[in-house]
């Protein structure tokens, strides 16, 4: 007998009953987080046969329409790895990219792609789902801005839906957001290493950011343990300082804003990982692993790791019930952990 019919055939005050445990019920483990975005841990979510499916650093992660959890590894025995929500290895391809890390999906009027970023082979690949690649964005020389090509060492890509532009980080480089139009031709870049609040240093991810009426861009200056607002053409709006908290990409899902912190205090704190999240504010409302965001006088107070369930995170996924799943460099060749919201 199935839920639905034994739901039917029982009497209203046994259903009270079923609903109220249900309501009550304590999750197993520890719960991490603060202020209504809290979480179990499931440390063996995307385990896989290490001799089969390896790993090296894990670097990020993306859900498609089909609900399914599509990762990058440094691991060139398969590249890119597609699970279920349950954690059950579907695919696994690619053996050409030696610096796989950044992994963007393109939704284009229904058709989906990936951009991944190689910081190995300074390049950016626009692909299928399957693997076919679409598109190479190589070192633009022809900027100026870059003496050789060995200079590019891009990070990340964000996509427009509206005109099929795209935007590079070069977080690994020279510290440029480079825009592209739909046909990778070059229009215009902003940023670069540098000393004022417009400049940028490891400038690591980037992302368009639609929750209120126009549209941004918002980019990593992971060294300076912020974001930083810019408009699409490249002007500087706002800097979201999140002292202590050596953030990797933006990764924005609905209303809130999430990422991976991957050292505490500054770039010298091996091991010192968490995952913080943000509010439709840009307040820090939650820390997986970390201690308590606190505010006084409006100014966030330095973050940093409090449980040591992390080694070095360097992504979030949120899936469409809100779990997160997180993937990890230099961690000892861990796979993604997936955190069940409670």
């Amino acid at each position: 007998m199935n839920r639905r019919h034994f739901i039917a055939g029982t009497s209203a005050a046994t259903v009270g009953l079923l609903i109220m445990k249900d309501l009550f019920a304590k999750p197993s483990g520890p719960v991490y987080g603060h202020n209504g975005r809290r979480y179990t841990m499931d440390k063996n979510w995307g385990t896989l046969n290490r001799d089969v499916t390896p790993v090296n650093d894990c670097h990020e992660m993306v859900q498609d329409s089909k609900g399914r959890i599509i990762m990058t590894t440094n691991e060139t025995k398969n590249n890119v790895l597609i699970y279920n929500k349950s954690g059950k290895l579907i695919e696994s391809w690619g053996h050409d990219f030696p610096g796989a890390h950044g992994l963007t999906l393109a939704n284009e009027n229904g058709s989906e792609t990936l951009f991944i970023t190689d910081y190995a082979k300074n390049q950016v690949y626009r692909t299928t789902l399957d693997g076919k690649n679409l598109l190479t964005i190589n070192a633009p020389l022809e900027a100026g801005i870059y003496k050789e090509a060995k200079e590019f060492v891009p990070t990340e890509v964000a996509f427009d839906h509206t005109n099929g532009d795209f935007f590079v980080a070069d977080g690994y480089g020279a510290q440029y957001v480079l825009h592209y139009d739909s046909e990778g031709k070059l229009k215009s870049y902003f940023g670069g290493r540098g000393e004022g609040d417009e400049h940028l240093d490891n400038a690591h991810g980037v992302v368009i950011d639609r929750r209120n009426s126009t549209p941004t861009l918002l980019v990593t200056d992971r060294t300076r343990q912020c974001f930083k607002r810019f408009s699409m053409d490249g002007k500087l709006i706002e800097v979201i300082k999140l002292p202590g908290a050596c953030v990797c990409r933006p990764v924005i899902k609905d209303k809130n804003l999430y990422a991976a912190v991957l050292m505490s205090h500054d770039m010298k704190q091996m091991g010192t990982g968490f995952v913080t999240i943000l509010d439709k504010n840009n307040k820090v409302i939650s820390n997986i692993g970390g201690t308590e965001p606190i505010y006084k006088n409006g100014e966030l107070q330095e973050i940093g790791q409090k449980e040591k369930i992390f080694v070095h995170p360097h992504d979030v996924c949120v899936d469409d019930d809100e779990n997160l799943y997180v993937t990890q460099w230099a961690s000892g060749k861990v796979y993604p952990y997936k955190f069940n919201r409670v």
